[in-house]
């Protein structure tokens, strides 16, 4: 069995973690778009959180023809990690009719996509932004309802298809468009570090699991247990944390005064934190938990402003600094 490495020995990029393990914690709250440099850690990170959480049954995993996977009852798979590459067609990701069936027995079957092999688990774009806009859009539409409805030649298959969608790009080699950006939940920023002893342990980690991977990964084992019972601590909390008024007036508050388009960032808004207080043990959610998870909600639903120069990171904190003042 392929040894992952593990998550907690992820040097940095703590934003990045942070905003996995709150999609990790509550599902609703619509997957992450990572930007940044390459060779930066994202796609260990995804896949580090998919093999760190524990088996899923079965028949949540995979589906196999638009019905469970078959198997003994109480059989587990690992939490599935799905890797889309960038020229995959629509009925690769989505499934189409079996020819060979079709043709050989004449029978209509489903031949399962990438959606199908995703379900329960994470699935994962690498350079999202050079990827087709209709193939976005429908990953994104599937992503949301849970449900991936399949119409061909006749075909009709409905089947679950409920995963943590996870994006990345580098903005230097196309943007994305802001409708389609602003269906992720989350928005974070990884760069390559500066910091000369951070890329020594970097190398240092690397190196070690290139050379005994097995080794690597029961050091840190203990650190791996105590994220994921964070994770399950977090889920079982989630259903009774509390969001006051007061919060939820703060979270519009901010989402006015930095221009935010729709409802979907306060929404966004309102999960994470929650989702945050849930990770951090509280029961009810506070001004702090909203300022942990804003940058990360609303960052990539600003509108452009010529007048203002800032990223959008410094312009949120600015607005929080500014309500937080006349409060």
């Amino acid at each position: 069995m392929r040894v992952s490495f593990p998550f907690s020995a992820i040097v940095g990029q703590d934003e990045m973690k942070r905003a996995l393990l709150l999609a990790a914690v509550d599902a609703r709250i619509g997957g992450v778009m990572v930007f940044g440099d390459r060779g930066t850690g994202k796609s260990t990170a995804v896949r580090a959180l998919a093999a760190l959480l524990p088996p899923i049954p079965a028949s949540q995993g995979g589906y196999q023809d638009g019905s469970p996977p078959k198997g003994r009852a109480g059989a587990t798979i690992p939490v599935p990690f799905i890797d889309l590459p960038l020229g995959a067609t629509e009925d690769r990701v989505v499934g189409a009719l079996d020819l060979e069936r079709a043709l050989s027995a004449g029978v209509k079957a489903f031949e399962p996509g990438l959606l199908a092999r995703a379900h329960g688990g994470f699935l994962y774009i690498d350079e999202v932004n050079l990827l087709e806009d209709h193939i976005v859009d429908l990953l994104l539409d599937v992503a949301a309802s849970g449900e991936n409805v399949v119409e061909r030649e006749g075909l009709s298959v409905r089947h679950p298809a409920r995963f943590v969608l996870v994006g990345s790009g580098n903005p230097e080699e196309g943007e994305l468009r802001p409708q389609l950006l602003d269906r992720f939940g989350l928005s974070v920023e990884v760069r390559t570090p500066q910091d000369l002893k951070q890329r020594v342990e970097i190398l240092k980690r690397c190196d070690a699991f290139e050379r005994m991977p097995e080794a690597f990964a029961e050091t840190w084992r203990r650190e791996e247990r105590k994220t994921l019972k964070q994770i399950a601590r977090g889920r079982a909390a989630l259903p009774n944390v509390v969001m006051p008024d007061a919060m939820l007036m703060q979270a519009s508050r901010l989402c006015i005064a930095v221009g935010a388009d729709g409802l979907r960032g306060e929404l966004t808004l309102m999960r994470a934190a929650r989702a945050q207080a849930a990770l951090l043990g509280a029961e009810v959610v506070t001004g702090d938990h909203i300022t942990m998870v804003a940058p990360m909600a609303l960052r990539h639903r600003l509108r452009r402003n010529v007048l203002d120069e800032t990223g959008s990171t410094a312009r949120i904190e600015r607005a929080m600094e500014e309500l937080a003042a006349a409060a």
